[in-house]
């Protein structure tokens, strides 16, 4: 079957416009669109209801993916086990202290 382009690229695939622009250049655009929208009164503005319920949404979408969510809760009991192992350590010190003062000894 032949290909309906010259050099076997799939028609399309090439960054034209505002994707082809290096991206300090598509953030100067950005800003200037976005100054425009305030200056003319019709930017979105986020009041704290519809904040609560964007924030909720994102949420649920992220917690649906198991594999993030067993690596957040990973790396939250390695470092609550790093944390205890650390308040071991400074009770030792202090308790060999009282050990020595007439504690258990045998």
């Amino acid at each position: 079957m032949a290909s309906n382009t010259t050099n076997d690229k799939p028609k399309g695939t090439a960054k034209r416009g505002f994707a082809a622009m290096d991206e300090a250049t598509q953030r100067a655009i950005a800003s200037k669109g976005g100054q425009a929208a305030h200056q003319k009164g019709t930017a979105h503005e986020f009041d704290s209801e519809e904040a609560r319920r964007a924030g909720q949404k994102g949420g649920e979408a992220v917690s649906r993916d198991r594999e993030h969510m067993a690596a957040i809760g990973r790396k939250g009991g390695e470092s609550r086990q790093s944390a205890a192992r650390a308040a071991a350590e400074k009770g030792r010190g202090a308790g060999s202290e009282q050990s020595t003062k007439g504690g258990n000894q045998q």
